[in-house]
């Protein structure tokens, strides 16, 4: 359906809540969860605050829905580049937009929410974010999260009144926080009482376009300085190194012959020299104003698109992953050449587990990863990155980031901010030149796509790998609780007499689970069908359920399931193969209807016990699909997004 739903904030708690009690969240396993160390301080300041780890998601489809920050959080994340909000909120965005074969390229590009929905979720997810704090066991001083806005991509856009409000909502929430805990369910009632934060941020990271003038960059970040008072960052893009140099990394060094540039993104992009002259005038203006300025490095490299896999009409793509950490290294490196440490960094490109602790030793804050956690485990990735960290320090025995960038840069003595800036400037030529040699980011070394076995998915039944619930940003895959069994396939005619049954073979359900899929978080990126061993993609062919039933009748095209209940009674509403069906079920009685017919049976036995009217045969398959679906959902012990209400 293409249309992410936020999902009612009773709900989501009811769901995290329930869940938390079985030892997971949103799907993540507690094993998962990274809570900090009591032996190793990670946090870094951000613009004057203190964040209890650098690391979090970029601004992109880790940080979009509330449970999409949760987990972030849930993984050791501390920093949040929130998804990048804009006046154009209805935007129809390709699907799929989102191809993680071997290296990474996207053409999603924008929030996919209305401004006033990215609020919600924002708020929504500081507040989940505060609830599981209080049940966790945190390490000392691994409480301090920042919430880093987004904003994008003109001036005019940004100054509307929607933009501005959904500014000042963030940096005010007073309201939003009162209006969500009130709708806190009574069973969790003492969460209520939580000190939940109403000054969610006030820094601002701006993304622009591929070609805004830069002068509009400027005048935006003028403005938000001066009018807003915002700190900010500026993202900027690979094409600041040049066409010569782009192409000499991209070919000569990496081998990605394939990765083409379009000369055009050099022409209308901002040059080094202009980025250096408004980089320096803004600077002067947050330190007169008393406000931090940053950079980012860095946005997406837009190339020409001539894959299989993301929609022929787009005949441009953003790169991500592997590639553009090596271009994104060298603008870090020729950023500190020209200005020291002068200016704080954020970075993001092809962080993962491996080269976390790299980063951190360069002090880039925040340092925001994408896409990683688009790869099998998804979140549970996470977790290793502040691990692996904490090893590394280990080695050099010490304690906090500062000592840990001084002593990587083999420098002895205290990490005053002299040495401390020294040190950063060291580690960032060593590193810069061994990422850009290291065949780790090549192309021969990214070349191979997740394996496929040639056979095609179906409603029930796959290899139950599981890889799908991990790899969606959004959560919205999810396992059924379905023993195996069989199921008769019986068509009723009508006679006479009533019914007459007619049996022809069985459907098999021999896995130890199902899968199925949330519609109101699934856009459609397409994600899990790149990671799935089998052909057609789990968000297509599997199961969807519906949130609500305005969302049901909305997306009609659809087939999928929506389900409610009122008392001992439970309805089912179907749409297989584009055709209608319900199925409403009480103390064991049924009722089943559809095209042509409606019919009263015993559930346990309906192919014998059928009465009513039929203008024709009756397929019952199409009953023990919707009772299935009942079961899993009102009979089973699962906890997912389709039974979170009851």
């Amino acid at each position: 359906m293409a249309e992410l739903i936020p999902l009612p904030f009773d709900r989501l708690v009811r769901r995290m809540m329930r869940e938390f009690d079985r030892g997971a969240v949103f799907d993540l396993p507690r094993s998962k969860f990274f809570l900090g160390s009591p032996d190793h301080d990670l946090s870094v300041s951000f613009h004057g605050k203190r964040a209890s780890s650098p690391l979090g998601p970029a601004a992109g489809p880790h940080s979009q829905l509330a449970q999409n920050i949760a987990l972030a959080w849930l993984g050791g994340s501390r920093i949040f580049e929130l998804k990048t909000v804009q006046i154009l909120d209805t935007l129809e965005i390709p699907r799929p937009c989102i191809d993680m074969r071997t290296v990474g390229y996207n053409v999603e590009w924008s929030q996919e929410l209305r401004l006033e929905q990215s609020l919600g979720e924002y708020v929504k997810a500081a507040m989940l974010v505060e609830m599981l704090a209080s049940r966790l066991d945190l390490a000392p001083g691994f409480g301090n999260v920042v919430y880093d806005m987004s904003v994008g991509y003109e001036l005019k856009g940004i100054r509307s009144d929607r933009v501005q409000a959904f500014i000042r909502g963030m940096m005010d929430a007073t309201g939003t926080v009162a209006r969500l805990r009130e709708q806190i369910p009574d069973e969790y009632g003492a969460l209520r009482d939580l000190p939940f934060p109403t000054r969610l941020s006030d820094t601002l990271t701006l993304s622009t376009f591929h070609g805004c003038p830069p002068d509009e960059i400027e005048r935006i970040v003028d403005f938000l300085l001066r009018e807003v008072g915002l700190n900010c960052v500026i993202k900027l893009n690979p094409t600041l190194l040049g066409p010569d140099a782009v192409d000499h990394l991209l070919h000569d060094v990496m081998g990605y012959e394939g990765i083409r540039v379009p000369r055009s993104a050099f022409e209308k992009d901002t040059t080094w020299e202009q980025a250096v002259g408004f980089v320096e005038r803004l600077g002067a203006t947050a330190r007169s104003l008393g406000l931090g300025l940053g950079v980012k490095f860095t946005n997406t490299l837009i190339v020409e698109h001539d894959g299989d896999f993301l929609p022929g009409s787009e005949k441009e793509k953003y790169l991500s992953g592997q590639p553009l950490h090596v271009l994104a290294m060298n603008l870090v490196g020729r950023f500190r050449e020209r200005f020291g440490d002068a200016y704080p960094v954020s970075f993001s490109a092809g962080i993962d587990k491996a080269n976390f602790a790299d980063a951190v030793a360069l002090g880039l804050t925040p340092i925001t990863v994408c896409s990683d956690l688009l790869q099998t485990g998804g979140y549970a990735r996470l977790s290793a990155y502040s691990r692996n960290l904490i090893a590394r320090m280990g080695e050099l025995d010490t304690r906090t980031i500062d000592e840990y960038i001084v002593r990587s840069a083999g420098l002895d003595g205290d990490s005053s901010p002299s040495k401390l800036s020294e040190a950063k400037l060291i580690n960032t030529r060593v590193y810069v030149e061994r990422a850009t040699n290291d065949p780790r980011y090549g192309a021969a070394a990214n070349a191979t796509p997740p394996k496929k076995v040639g056979s095609k998915l179906e409603l029930f039944d796959c290899l139950t790998c599981d890889k799908c619930v991990p790899v969606c940003p959004n959560d919205a895959n999810f396992t059924l609780t379905l023993p195996p069994r069989e199921i008769p396939v019986v068509t009723l005619h009508p006679d006479d007499d009533g019914f007459r049954a007619e049996r022809s073979r069985v459907m098999i359900l021999s896995k130890k689970h199902q899968i199925a899929n949330f519609a109101d978080f699934c856009n459609e990126c397409g994600n899990c069908d790149v990671f799935c061993p089998e052909d057609g993609g789990p968000y297509v062919l599997k199961p969807r359920f519906f949130g609500s039933l305005d969302a049901w009748r909305r997306f009609n095209t659809y087939d999928g399931f929506y389900l409610e209940r009122e008392g001992d009674t439970q309805r089912v509403l179907g749409r297989i193969d584009g055709v209608e069906y319900e199925l409403t079920v009480n103390a064991g009685q049924s009722e089943f209807a559809g095209p042509g017919f409606r019919i009263t049976c015993d559930r346990a036995n309906p192919a014998n016990t059928a009465e009513g009217e039929a203008e024709g045969p009756i397929d019952l398959t199409h009953f023990y699909l919707l009772d299935l679906m009942r079961e899993a959902v009102f009979d089973a012990e699962d906890v997912n997004y389709a039974n979170a209400w009851r």
